[in-house]
């Protein structure tokens, strides 16, 4: 991303400002999303946010799209990943609420926030809800779940995992991984094999102790 700079300093980049207008989000919430407390957060004018974008609406729903592209988007491309059974396309899903490279559980926690307080936040959470249930429903129904089960199984999935959001769960990794295997029998009626575990928990730098 170019960097713009003029006599008076480095103006930053839309990067830059993006990434300060998120952990301000995920710290204090959307109301202090706002310019001036950033440009003195980073040091920059004020003015120099707007050689990036045109006003705080455009940054809200640049951060919005960043929220969406990852969180649904990995969820989505996981679902479809390769997977020789149904247990071991559930542990692909499962790499998302493990790694938050794929999967920013903070980042949702502060979205689903935000949405309680403005309706279009809303209906792109809702729209995001809808797509990811979908994906799980149809990742579901390739390995043989009539429509009616796949459906059920994959609001199953989704909404637990959004509990644990919504209520900050906390869970040592150790722990979560020894309930895996059980969540997996649980959403797919299936038990993983000890091949798909281990490449599981290889992914993830686990050594079952």
């Amino acid at each position: 991303m170019e960097r713009l700079q003029n006599d008076s300093g480095w103006r930053g980049s839309p990067d830059v400002w993006l990434e300060a207008a998120y952990a301000s989000l995920l710290e204090s919430g959307v109301d202090s999303v706002r310019i001036l407390p950033l440009a003195k957060k980073l040091t920059l004018s004020r003015t120099s946010f707007y050689w990036f974008f045109k006003d705080r609406e455009e940054l809200l729903g640049a951060l919005v799209a960043r929220w969406r592209d990852k969180n649904t988007g990995n969820l989505v491309r996981r679902s479809e990943a390769y997977a020789e059974t149904v247990a071991e396309a559930m542990l692909n899903v499962f790499d998302c609420w493990i790694d938050p490279a794929l999967f920013d559980a903070k980042f949702e926690f502060a979205i689903r926030s935000w949405a309680l307080q403005s309706a279009e936040t809303l209906a792109e959470v809702q729209e995001a809800d809808q797509l990811r249930i979908s994906a799980l429903t149809k990742m579901l129904h390739r390995f043989g779940e009539d429509e009616a089960r796949a459906d059920v199984r994959a609001r199953t999935v989704y909404l637990v995992q959004i509990g644990y959001i919504s209520m900050q769960s906390q869970e040592d990794l150790a722990v979560r991984m020894k309930r895996i295997p059980e969540y997996v029998e649980i959403f797919t009626g299936r038990s993983p094999e000890n091949r798909e575990l281990d490449r599981f928990y290889s992914r993830h730098g686990y050594v079952p102790g």
